[in-house]
C-alpha cells in the first residue's frame, strides 16, 4: 500500500478558538493509482493535500507512507520524504522566471545528490513533450508548456506519487485538456497521480474520486472511464481537422493549401 491514513485530524488554533480542519480520515492509495480529491473551499481537501506531501503533520490518527510512519517525522526528516518521494505541480507553475526549462527541471535534483542531473533532467523534459524547448525561459513558453515543465520537474526524482494542486487553474480548457490527458498517460504508464480540485470536469479526469466536507470523505467511488473534458476536445479537434481538409460536407473553399497560405 502506497498510503495508508487511518482517523486522521487536523485541528489548528485561531485565537482561543480550534478549527477541525481535518475530523477522522481514513483512506488509502494503491501505487498506480489516479485519485482526485474534492470538495469546496474549507471542505479540508487542502489540509489532506498538505498532510500526504508531508508539508504538515496530522494532530492525531496514522499516516503511513510507503510504510513510514509520517505524523511522528522531525522537520528533517519530512523534507527529505518530499524531495525523494513526492512530486508537486502547482496552479501558478513555480517556475523560476529567469532560468530555462531545463535548469528549472534539474533543481530537485540539487537536493537528493543525483550525479547526472542534466540528464535525468533532459529525460524528464523529452517525456512531457517538451524536449524541443529545453533551453526556453517560462517567458518564452505557453502556459500549458509551463505547465509542462513543471509536471517534468515533478516527475525527476521519479517520485512514490505526484500531487498536483489545481493543475490547470491557469489555463484555458484546450490546454487543460491537453494538461489532463498528460496526466492520464503518465498513470498509465504507472506513476500515481493525485489531483486536489473542485473541479468537476477536471476531478472526472481521474480514476477515483473521494469527496469531502466538513474534514470528512463523504464519497469514495470511481470517476468515468472517459474523461468528458478531453474526449470534448478531441471531437473539436476532430471537427477542425475534417473542415480544414473539406471533409465536413461544407460548401465553403477550405483546403490544405488554403490553411498554409493563410
Amino acid at each position: 500500500m502506497l498510503i495508508e491514513m487511518r482517523d486522521v485530524h487536523k485541528t489548528y488554533r485561531m485565537g482561543h478558538n480550534r478549527v477541525h480542519a481535518l475530523a477522522g480520515v481514513t483512506l488509502e492509495i494503491e501505487a498506480g493509482e489516479m485519485l482526485a480529491i474534492m470538495g469546496p473551499s474549507g471542505s479540508g481537501k487542502s489540509t489532506l493535500m498538505n498532510i500526504i506531501g508531508c508539508l504538515d503533520r496530522p494532530t492525531e490518527g496514522q499516516y503511513l507512507l510507503e510504510g513510514l510512519p509520517v505524523e511522528g517525522m522531525s522537520n528533517d526528516d519530512l523534507a527529505d520524504v518530499r524531495s525523494r518521494k513526492i512530486g508537486f505541480v502547482f496552479q501558478t507553475f513555480n517556475l523560476l522566471a529567469r532560468t530555462p526549462a531545463l535548469n528549472n527541471v534539474m533543481l530537485p535534483l540539487m537536493y537528493t545528490g543525483a550525479k547526472n542531473r542534466r540528464e535525468l533532467a533532459e529525460q524528464a523534459l523529452t517525456r512531457v513533450a517538451m524536449g524541443d524547448r529545453m533551453d526556453h525561459k517560462p517567458s518564452e513558453l505557453s502556459g500549458g508548456q509551463q505547465q509542462r515543465v513543471a509536471v517534468a520537474r515533478a516527475l525527476v526524482t521519479h517520485p512514490a506519487i505526484v500531487l498536483a494542486d489545481e493543475p490547470t487553474g491557469n489555463l484555458d480548457s484546450k490546454t487543460s485538456a491537453e494538461i489532463m490527458q498528460l496526466f492520464r498517460d503518465l498513470n498509465d504508464e504507472g506513476v500515481t497521480v493525485l489531483l486536489v480540485t473542485h473541479d468537476d470536469e477536471i476531478g472526472s479526469c481521474a480514476k477515483r474520486i473521494v469527496r469531502m466536507r466538513d474534514g470528512l470523505i463523504v464519497d469514495d467511488g470511481p470517476a468515468p472511464h472517459v474523461c468528458p473534458m478531453v474526449a470534448h476536445e478531441l471531437e473539436l479537434g476532430s471537427d477542425a481537422s475534417s473542415a480544414a481538409t473539406g471533409d465536413s460536407g461544407s460548401d465553403a473553399p477550405s483546403t490544405a493549401s488554403d490553411a498554409g497560405n493563410s
